[in-house]
């Protein structure tokens, strides 16, 4: 079931969001970011209760609900008994959510989060864009440092364009687009080179085409009334991107999806975005851009 027709569509407007309702701690801030952001967006909620059906645990959704504001007459409500990735998946495809939000967990000792693994699998396989939150909070977070990741892939404008999106609707004046250029493919791309001069002229040229590669992407995305800045850096993908947004204090980092053909092997050798998912940064939107051939 597919009501919208959601595959080929853009990525946003975002008009469903959905967020998990459970009794476990930290559910009453998700549940209040969700509430803010739909308003934000003028979006539906869709409240997806998680465990199994009674009336006591639905009184129970009803205090949280209550207690954060939670508009319930406009949203939609259903339950979740089954805790699998398939199950929910399939759930948000039913209702055709367009930005389902999910809570990360924090170490111990240490301010740095991560995934759980039910949250991780819907990361990697999820058919709608997920916004991973490392802190909500009642009263909404604020999303002022945005970087998104120019990575060179056919996804990339859509992810660049939802952006631009997500930063209008929540006030935000600035977007910083970093471009990862892999430095182990250079590596071996400029072993011949025999002189430093060559080598350096070489990653300039290819620093400048990839801004201007940006650089064209971005003014179709509209982007009048924020302030754009394009940059390019070597190191491993995924990884290099995940430490600039922390050194720079980001508020949101901006990524595509995975690939279709994201399998085992790419869960064993730790790469783009698994580097991302297992430390996160800060919060992290992973924008799905409905093409099917991606």
């Amino acid at each position: 079931m597919d009501p919208r027709g959601l595959k080929g569509r853009s990525p946003f407007p975002f008009e469903m969001i959905g967020v998990m309702v459970s009794l476990s701690a930290g559910s009453e801030e998700v549940l209040a970011e969700a509430g803010y952001l739909a308003n934000i967006f003028g979006a539906r909620l869709l409240l997806i209760q998680m465990g199994k059906q009674t009336t006591k645990l639905q009184t129970a959704f009803d205090t949280i609900y209550e207690r954060t504001g939670t508009n319930i007459q406009e949203a939609a409500r259903v339950w979740l008994e089954e805790m699998t990735v398939k199950a929910l998946l399939t759930l948000c495809k039913e209702h055709s959510v367009d930005l389902l939000i999910l809570e990360t967990i924090q170490r111990e000792g240490v301010l740095r989060y991560y995934l759980g693994s039910l949250a991780r699998g819907i990361s990697r396989a999820a058919k709608c864009s997920l916004l991973l939150l490392t802190e909500p909070k009642v009263g909404g977070t604020t999303f002022r440092k945005i970087i998104v990741s120019g990575v060179s892939h056919p996804k990339t404008s859509l992810t660049l364009g939802t952006a631009v999106y997500f930063a209008k609707q929540v006030g935000a004046h600035a977007i910083a687009i970093v471009t990862e250029l892999d430095q182990p493919t250079l590596s071996m791309a400029t072993a011949d080179m025999s002189t430093v001069d060559t080598l350096t002229n070489l990653k300039q040229q290819i620093v400048k085409d990839e801004i201007e590669r940006i650089h064209g992407i971005v003014e179709c995305c509209h982007p009048e009334g924020l302030k754009i800045t394009e940059e390019a850096i070597f190191g491993r993908l995924g990884y290099t991107i995940r430490q600039y947004a922390r050194n720079y204090g980001a508020d949101l980092l901006v990524i595509n999806s995975p690939d279709a053909k994201y399998g085992i092997i790419d869960r064993i050798f730790t790469h783009d975005m698994e580097y991302i998912l297992e430390d996160l940064p800060c919060n992290v939107l992973i924008v799905h851009s409905r093409n099917s051939r991606h």
